[in-house]
């Protein structure tokens, strides 16, 4: 469907070498996820959380969304309860990338697999995904790029917490879209299919609906789990007719 550029082979098989290769990979990145990193720390200290607390929800929580999403409540005096509640539901996306992430990381030993998902991320895992789907990805590179993401979102969060007000608002320079269109670039090249297409399309329909329509965030979820489902169906019909031709 889509016309893609060969993924460059990783000349040295090593796991170190892989974790290198994921890393690097992810550099470019940086640019875009530093200013929120600094922008969160702001943000946390606004609502009265100290450094070592704001430092410490990067560190532990490590989700952008979710993060900014509990400064917010913490700023509104939320009960902790609802802030646990609204975050799981806006990280529930989360759920559909592990799952499409499971098989191709289902033999590595648990505490790699937990390590992978604590840090997976939307960049990391649209970094590390096509590198599985060409049959050269390995648990070594996506911890490369989910490392890499992490490095720079604590430098950032630190440097948030050390200069303060002092820093702008990405969202006046434009740069609270470089998220989602960087998303929607590294995704681009991951719908060779028909069904991955139709799949995308109906997601965002939905989103863009649902961003237009309803309130919250929900609407993200919505749509994955919406797109997903109607994915799936197409897949087992596409099989079913394969198989007929076959009998």
């Amino acid at each position: 469907m889509t016309t893609t550029t060969p993924i460059k082979p990783i000349t040295q098989s090593s796991p170190m070498a892989h974790f290198r290769a994921g890393f690097t990979a992810t550099l470019p990145l940086w640019i875009g996820v530093a200013p929120f990193g600094a922008i969160y720390a702001v943000s946390a200290l606004a609502a009265q959380l100290d450094p070592w607390q704001t430092l410490a929800m990067s560190l532990f929580v490590f989700a952008g969304a979710a993060q900014f999403t509990a400064a917010g409540l913490f700023a509104a005096g939320a009960t902790p309860l609802t802030i646990i509640i609204t975050t799981l539901v806006v990280n529930a996306r989360h759920l559909l990338l592990s799952a499409s992430l499971a098989p191709y990381i289902r033999k590595t030993p648990s505490w790699m697999q937990g390590l992978i998902a604590f840090q997976l991320t939307d960049e990391s895992y649209a970094v590390g995904m096509p590198r599985f789907l060409a049959g050269q990805g390995s648990p070594a590179y996506q911890i490369g790029t989910n490392v890499s993401l992490y490095v720079i979102w604590q430098l950032s969060t630190i440097a948030g917490i050390l200069l303060g007000s002092r820093i702008p608002d990405p969202a006046t320079y434009g740069l609270d879209l470089v998220f989602p269109l960087t998303f929607i670039g590294l995704l681009v090249p991951l719908l060779k299919t028909r069904v991955s297409g139709v799949v995308a399309a109906i997601a965002a329909g939905i989103a863009l609906a649902g961003a237009l329509f309803l309130p919250g965030k929900w609407y993200i979820l919505l749509a994955g789990i919406i797109a997903s489902g109607i994915g799936a169906a197409l897949a087992r019909q596409m099989k079913k007719r394969e198989w007929s031709h076959l009998q």
